[in-house]
């Protein structure tokens, strides 16, 4: 039996409404599924995904060193330029956990970050064995500490130095000089001036990180407030530090460096509290971008954050300070004549660049980022490089500094990398870029399909009445 067009018409405009019905439907309950998606970011034991990246990083992760070789030890003693040679990269994969996980009643949790290294020949440019050439902090910086000592005082420094046979500059091999050495230097100032020096072991620039914590952090966990989810409650008990000079330079503020709030917006900032670096810093954005499939915004360090109190004056409790550029971090580090900057001195004052042959900075190489998946506060590429600097000069009393000139001079430049792959990116971007992007192209198309239905339905309507109208009308007699 034939379907009237009436019939076919009236089906058309169910299906049609029933279609639109649900494609606005999905309009308004697919946000909602997504953020359901997107809270599991909170720290809670039954978010299983989410719980497991924040307590055990099960992404590649590994720090990258390079040496500057000092390739004219001599004549930089007798007052001239040095000049560096970069060496490396010496890659190191590191493994990171979180240990004594306390929840507290107050939505916040505690925990240490534990941190190992493991050298990967395969991808670093040379091996621990190479031999580099470094300024000897025992000695210039020890000297630059007591520069305005008693001349009495300096002298009895310079002749310690000699007794133990300490020179202005350290030729050892790179695995030493990152995880320690034998000094009867240290042995000697730690058994007569203990609490002087950092470790109480061998003397080395990496010494105390390797199988050590970052201190007990406590963050919420986002339980009563997604917004405050990874930001910093405390820090080894403390709700701001004593290194600096000023109230806001001493705030512990942000995250703990690893996972930041949800629902970011090019607006956002993205600030950490950093134990290594003493101080709170804060990433802005700079661009939107890709990244292994999955959008980010890239979130980098602005010109302002080592700049000095003169050119921007909220830093000036970060001071004393040097040329732009340049973090005096001695205040933190047993007061040794220490700076933390980019590497290569890479938007720092210029002035810092004509100190020392061998440096070429550029932004690719050299500045900081994190590539972050603005919807759930999830890094998903991190790249961040820091150098470490320290003051030498001549000082007079004590012999070893000869008639070095005054200059920061660079030592080490580090990258901490790491990104998400492998299944944990598979089920990331499932959940939160394919899911979302299919339930976007849903709604659409159902809302498309039922107006083209209810307009199908309307058009075959008025044809069908239009004919009905044209049938011819027979008169009988």
């Amino acid at each position: 039996m034939a379907v009237s067009k009436s019939t076919l018409s009236i089906a058309f405009i169910v299906l049609g409404g029933l279609a639109v019905l649900f494609g606005t439907v999905l309009v308004f309950v697919g946000p909602i599924i997504i953020d359901d998606q997107i809270v599991k970011v909170k720290i809670n034991p039954n978010n299983g995904l989410s719980y497991t990246m924040w307590k055990d990083i099960p992404v590649p992760f590994f720090m990258s060193v390079y040496f500057f070789d000092i390739v004219n030890p001599n004549e930089t003693l007798d007052g001239e330029k040095p000049t560096v040679v970069q060496r490396g990269p010496y890659v190191y994969r590191e493994n990171r956990w979180k240990d004594n996980i306390t929840f507290h009643n107050n939505h916040t949790v505690s925990y240490k970050e534990y941190r190992q290294y493991f050298f990967e020949e395969s991808m670093s440019v040379g091996d621990e064995s190479d031999m580099v050439t470094i300024p000897n902090m025992l000695v210039l910086g020890a000297s630059v500490m007591m520069e305005n000592m008693p001349l009495r005082v300096r002298l009895l420094l310079s002749r310690t130095f000699k007794t133990f046979n300490e020179g202005p500059f350290l030729t050892k091999p790179v695995g030493e000089l990152m995880w320690g050495y034998d000094s009867k230097l240290v042995d000697f100032l730690n058994n007569y001036l203990p609490g002087m020096l950092p470790t109480s072991g061998k003397f080395g620039l990496f010494a105390e990180f390797n199988n050590s914590n970052t201190g007990q952090f406590t963050i919420f966990t986002g339980q009563d407030d997604i917004r405050k989810v990874h930001m910093v409650d405390s820090w080894n008990g403390l709700k701001s530090v004593d290194y600096w000079s000023s109230e806001q330079c001493n705030m512990i503020n942000g995250t703990a460096g690893q996972m930041w709030p949800p629902f970011m917006t090019k607006q956002s900032t993205m600030p950490f509290y950093s134990p290594d670096a003493c101080r709170s810093m804060e990433l802005v954005y700079q661009r939107p971008g890709v990244s292994r499939g999955i959008p980010v915004y890239r979130f980098v360090a602005p010109k302002t954050l080592f700049a000095n109190g003169s050119d921007y004056p909220p830093n000036e409790g970060f001071c004393p300070c040097r040329q732009s550029g340049l973090l005096n971090v001695s205040t933190c580090r047993h007061n040794s004549p220490v700076y933390i900057s980019h590497p290569h001195f890479f938007e720092a004052d210029p002035v810092l660049l004509d100190t020392v042959n061998g440096l070429s900075p550029n932004e690719d190489e050299h500045g900081l980022f994190i590539d972050i998946h603005p919807e759930t506060g999830v890094p998903m590429n991190v790249s961040i490089r820091l150098q470490l600097n320290l003051l030498i000069k001549s000082v007079f009393g004590i012999t070893e500094t000869g008639k070095i000139a005054e200059v920061v001079m660079p030592m080490i430049w580090f990258e901490e990398s790491g990104y998400i792959d492998g299944p944990v990116l598979n089920t990331f971007r499932t959940n939160l870029v394919v899911l979302p992007m299919v339930m976007e192209y849903m709604q659409y198309i159902f809302i498309g399909l039922g107006l083209a239905g209810i307009l199908g339905a309307v058009v075959l309507y008025v044809m069908n009445g239009c004919r009905q109208n044209e049938s011819p009308n027979i008169n009988v007699l």
